[in-house]
């Protein structure tokens, strides 16, 4: 969505895989094992390198940069030097997404139970947690003229309307037909469709050529990095027990905080 607006609706230019080509994945490499990095560096796929070892340095303004740490985390100067997009998730959700996440880039073991998870999702045992403080860091800052805070679920709800609210945030002026455009690209379902969204992630993060990954995919295909995109989904996989402690820790965590989630 933001590159498209702030490139004027290119969807030719889009037509490229979106880490690394359109953005900078800041932790990229350091979410990895040290084997896996090196198997990249040595490898033969051109795609996997500039995502774990490009310079940012290296890229046309204006550049466009992908993280999932929390703010204190990033320069300090950020939110008064650049324009920052946060997208919160409800955690029940985002638990559940994660959880099939880390299954997709073998992260975990498959038999690990999604109560098991959800128990280490709640300790902050997980890479890019603890989520509340992550979460609350960015909706201090929602009042911020260079932070604009999203719900994933008011993308859901109001995919036209979030568009236009991010269009206005960079100063972009959209046309109907950009908007009509946009919306029907950006719908979880079409998305879940382009091959430059979805089905490539796997070449960007594998040491394997696009032919040898395409030679494998012959015999087993792989797993697609996008998966459902619903909100209220956590209902069919969760069990009643770790939802309640997830209702307890979420009310615990938000004591005191203006901060609420749509969770179904």
């Amino acid at each position: 969505m933001v590159w498209l607006i702030q490139n004027d609706c290119d969807y030719e230019g889009a037509r490229c895989l979106l880490c690394p080509d359109r953005y900078h994945f800041l932790e990229a490499a350091g979410m990895t094992t040290s084997m896996k990095r090196e198997k990249i560096r040595l490898g033969r796929n051109p795609v996997s390198k500039k995502l774990f070892f490009g310079s940012i340095q290296e890229r046309t303004r204006p550049r466009f940069v992908k993280t999932h740490l929390p703010l204190h985390f990033c320069p300090p100067a950020l939110i008064d030097t650049a324009k920052v997009i946060y997208v919160a998730r409800n955690p029940k959700d985002m638990c559940v997404s994660y959880f099939h996440h880390t299954a997709v880039f073998k992260e975990r073991s498959l038999a690990l139970t999604l109560d098991d998870f959800a128990a280490l999702f709640m300790d902050g045992e997980v890479s890019q947690l603890p989520y509340f403080p992550h979460v609350l860091e960015a909706w201090k800052q929602r009042h911020n003229p260079n932070l604009l805070f999203l719900f994933f679920e008011d993308m859901k709800r109001d995919l036209r309307g979030t568009i236009q609210k991010v269009a206005d945030f960079l100063g972009k002026s959209l046309t109907k037909e950009q908007l009509d455009g946009l919306e029907f690209n950006l719908h979880f379902d079409n998305m879940k469709k382009n091959p430059w969204v979805n089905k490539s992630m796997a070449y960007a993060y594998s040491p394997l050529t696009a032919e040898e990954l395409e030679a494998m995919a012959a015999k087993e295909p792989p797993p697609q990095f996008m998966r459902k995109g619903q909100t209220g989904d956590w209902r069919n996989h969760m069990s009643q027990q770790t939802s309640d402690k997830m209702d307890a820790w979420i009310q615990r965590e938000l004591a005191g905080s203006d901060l609420k989630f749509i969770t179904g």
